[in-house]
């Protein structure tokens, strides 16, 4: 038989504040395992305990400095580390696969999608600077919450059957094999953690100071490099992933958390 979960309670005799007594009482609660599958919302913290909304408010903000839970304004609280995504280094994946795994609904935001020059994009990809390129630029949601700011770039000559597609609820990855039977056979990525500047923090809704993972990728068809991207994915949704063994060390791809290391990984 289990040992019974005790209330939530806190003491308006107490000379400690109330915020002060839901958050320690939060942290117990939190070290005894008591919310595996969800943490509660502002409302419910406010009803078990019978405090204000702004007590509660108050007693989050403490325990988000402390790394325990995420949250902000608008937005459900949960524990840290509750529905991250992970990817493998070092492994040709998707984003949109992974998201699914993790049980998260998902979606993105079409931001643009059309056809332009970009002489810098074009050298990346070995193409003369004035070549058109396709562009794509989406805020990926999963679980109701912005996940990352996606820009990709892609040769307009042999990809211009995505022009008509809607990306709401479909991958690159997928289209490219079903319309320009295009598949990817690997590449190179650059995983860095950054600041975000104000128009990335207002998209992914991340405060100030709060880090982000900043991922350069080179999607490739063999030596040929076929894809640019550049992707701004909040710290607090995301964590890369590396297997290693005491014999053979880390895997392929594990040498990417060094600064311009390659991950050769890449994601759509």
């Amino acid at each position: 038989m289990g040992a019974q979960r005790r209330l939530p309670t806190v003491s308006r005799r107490s000379a400690t504040p109330l915020w002060q007594q839901v958050r320690d009482d939060l942290r117990l609660r939190i070290d005894a395992g008591e919310f595996p599958t969800a943490f509660p919302g502002e409302h419910e913290l406010g009803r078990q305990y019978g405090v204000s909304r702004h007590t509660v408010r108050e007693a989050l903000r403490e325990l988000r400095d402390a790394g325990l839970v995420t949250a902000s304004r608008g937005h459900q609280p949960r524990l840290t580390g509750d529905a991250v995504i992970e990817q493998p280094l070092g492994a040709l994946y998707s984003l949109f696969a992974s998201v699914e795994r993790a049980g998260l609904e998902q979606h993105s935001e079409v931001l643009r999608l059309e056809t332009r020059a970009d002489a810098h994009v074009a050298v990346r990809l070995g193409l003369e600077e004035s070549s058109p390129l396709l562009y794509l630029e989406r805020l990926r949601i999963a679980g109701g919450e912005p996940l990352a700011h996606d820009k990709l770039w892609l040769p307009a000559e042999r990809t211009t059957p995505l022009l008509s597609v809607d990306f709401t609820n479909t991958s690159v990855y997928r289209e490219l094999a079903r319309l320009c039977g295009i598949a990817l056979t690997g590449g190179r990525e650059v995983v860095r953690a950054v600041v975000p500047a104000t128009a990335e923090r207002q998209l992914l809704d991340v405060g100030p100071g709060e880090a982000a993972f900043a991922i350069d990728r080179t999607g490739c068809i063999g030596p040929q490099p076929i894809e640019w991207r550049t992707t701004v994915i909040r710290g607090d949704r995301f964590a890369v992933v590396a297997d290693f063994d005491a014999h053979a060390g880390y895997r392929m791809g594990a040498a990417a958390v060094s600064i311009g290391s390659p991950a050769g990984a890449a994601f759509s």
